[in-house]
């Protein structure tokens, strides 16, 4: 019978029996190393497991139930185990470990979710859209700005389990900094869960402040002396990838907002305080998303008018062109109708004044039509 099963089995995981019941049932199976970076101890999705009492990291053991059973023994302390992508397989032996709900599993291994927080008993189940900003030496019409994966996060009394998508975004560099500062990781998985969320909503500024930059080059492309023969291509797609960016940012602000107003038990008061700023930054981010958006459609409209006034300049010129080569085109061919009785036919004048009757004409339409504007 596999692990996965052996736990449905186990009731009471919260007690020290029950668990040690586990540890038995796992101990069947090899043992790996969680400390191991490159490995992973219930497969190739995990990427680090940690327990942490105090805000100290304590020393790991070679088992995840070993693990979890010490920080439940001890009714102190917390596991923060990361995953990159796993199957369901390798979720099927910590959904039992940590009685985590079906649905939030399926939506942690299935992906492409958005942003959202929902509640399973004691056990908060978040989802966070990350992005980063995909550097490039110009802009064209099919270059990638942002580029978007996803953070899940389970929170429980004693746990936090993250579960990551795409290639960016690793927690890493996070979780060193939580662990330079035990007072705020003292506080439990909810801190971690801030940490997340901050980290999260920081590279949403640091996106924005990055595509700024990609729209003011663009703006003054748009508006310089041949601003008509700009690429419309690159307008929409800025366009197509702040939305992109929209599609994460404006859906996290209920979830974060309810995280710093509505009380919730696996979630200190105290750590509420810090979802606010993390609300404040969020909607600083929306706003600044929306300014794009309106600044981008008046970039557009802008660049549309340039194409048409620079298109009536065009027809203006070919119009004056068309006037001047009538007129000679009009005399030409009336004294090629080949008539016996023409004004002036027999006479040793008669075409050199026709000849300057042409210039003479040509020559004021020329003059009129570059006093307009028109040439």
């Amino acid at each position: 019978m596999s692990m996965a099963g052996n736990l449905r089995k186990v009731t009471g995981l919260d007690k020290v029996g029950g668990l040690r019941k586990v540890a038995r049932l796992a101990r069947r199976r090899p043992r790996v190393d969680l400390s191991h970076p490159a490995r992973s101890p219930l497969g190739s999705a995990v990427v680090n497991c940690v327990a942490y009492q105090d805000g100290a990291r304590i020393p790991g053991g070679r088992d995840l139930v070993d693990t979890v059973e010490r920080v439940r023994k001890k009714d102190d302390g917390f596991v923060w185990l990361g995953l990159h992508e796993p199957t369901d397989q390798e979720f099927a032996g910590l959904a039992d470990l940590f009685d985590l709900h079906p649905l939030a599993v399926e939506d942690a291994v299935e992906a492409h979710q958005r942003p959202k927080l929902e509640r399973y008993g004691e056990t908060l189940f978040a989802v966070f859209k990350t992005v980063c900003y995909v550097e490039h030496k110009e802009l064209t019409a099919t270059s990638e700005v942002v580029n978007t994966g996803e953070i899940m996060v389970f929170v429980g009394p004693d746990f936090v389990i993250t579960v990551r998508h795409g290639r960016h975004g690793s927690l890493g560099p996070l979780r060193e900094e939580l662990e330079a500062n035990p007072d705020q990781l003292s506080k439990g998985p909810a801190a971690v869960l801030h940490a997340i969320a901050d980290h999260v909503v920081d590279d949403y500024v640091s996106v924005t402040d990055s595509a700024q930059a990609d729209i003011d080059q663009v703006e003054a492309d748009v508006f310089a002396e041949n601003g008509a023969r700009a690429d419309a291509g690159r307008i929409y797609q800025l366009k197509r990838e702040l939305l992109e960016l929209k599609r994460a940012v404006v859906p996290l602000a209920r979830p974060v907002q309810e995280l710093a107003t509505r009380p919730i038990r696996v979630i200190d008061p105290e750590i509420q305080a810090y979802f606010r700023d993390v609300s404040d930054h969020l909607l600083r981010v929306t706003e600044q998303i929306a300014a794009f958006d309106e600044l981008l459609n008046s970039i557009l409209q802008a660049h549309l008018a340039q194409v048409t006034v620079a298109q009536n300049e065009d027809m203006r010129k070919i119009t004056a062109w068309a006037a001047l080569v009538a007129v000679p085109t009009m005399v030409c061919g009336v004294y090629g109708m080949n008539f016996e009785h023409m004004p002036e036919l027999r006479w040793t004048f008669g075409y050199p004044l026709v000849l300057g009757v042409i210039a003479t004409a040509c020559l004021v339409l020329y003059r009129g039509f570059r006093r307009n504007g028109w040439l």
